[in-house]
């Protein structure tokens, strides 16, 4: 990628951020957490399960609304949006990847990489022909006519990939994409997700443990409780990539 004024634009920006469930303080999950991404970057959260990254993630990508705080994506303040205008930032410039694959059951694998497109009236022509390259990227070209039940878990999630980049998105935001995958198919999903987001310049925030990917990420961001250390910068750099 040329350097120059894209590469350090920050695409997300949190400020102040507070998040709670139910009754606090217990249900209180986010204090008072900052950061920002840089456009192009791929940051890895990590942390210990209840330290806040699903719901950070959750904010950041638009599913949810802080219970205080300000969320910037791409210029936009998200946490001003309704819930109207938050789904169409979502469909237009927010890819998703949860930790199931989300597919509708009903639909090949070709269709469900077209739902976003569909919604976006992306001419048939122009659908079909991103779809297909999209299917070959994943390594799954020859699997679109097959419905998810008829993929293993490995193959539901690199569809999952396929479909949240389909309409090239500003921000791709991943949940434990290998949550539900043994080690050998997660690492494997892994190197494809960190290959596509690179060779397209996807902003990428993935919640994830895997030394793989925290040894390949641009920034690791660890939190702890809801918040990030107190001491030092917002984030640690990356494990040394292994030999």
């Amino acid at each position: 990628m040329d350097v120059g004024v894209e590469t350090v634009e920050t695409v997300v920006e949190v400020e102040d951020l507070h998040h709670s469930y139910g009754h606090e303080p217990a249900g209180r999950v986010l204090h008072g957490l900052s950061l920002t991404v840089r456009r192009g970057e791929l940051v890895a959260v990590t942390g210990r399960p209840g330290s806040g990254r699903t719901t950070l993630l959750a904010l950041v990508g638009g599913l949810d609304t802080p219970a205080a705080g300000r969320i910037t994506v791409d210029g936009i303040r998200l946490d001003e949006l309704g819930e109207q205008e938050r789904l169409r930032l979502r469909r237009d410039r927010i890819g998703t990847v949860f930790p199931s694959s989300g597919l509708l059951p009903v639909l090949t694998a070709a269709e469900n990489v077209g739902v976003p497109l569909r919604l976006c009236n992306v001419p048939p022509d122009e659908r079909d022909a991103r779809v297909a390259r999209l299917l070959s990227d994943v390594g799954l070209a020859e699997h679109a006519g097959r419905r998810p039940a008829e993929l293993s878990g490995e193959q539901r999630q690199r569809v999952a990939i396929a479909r949240a980049l389909a309409n090239r998105p500003v921000l791709l935001v991943a949940d434990e994409p290998t949550a539900q995958l043994d080690a050998a198919s997660g690492t494997a999903l892994l190197e494809l997700l960190h290959a596509l987001v690179r060779d397209r310049g996807v902003t990428t925030v993935v919640a994830t443990r895997d030394d793989w990917l925290l040894s390949r990420a641009d920034r690791v961001l660890e939190l702890r409780d809801g918040r990030l250390p107190e001491t030092g910068p917002e984030s640690r750099p990356a494990l040394p990539t292994p030999p």
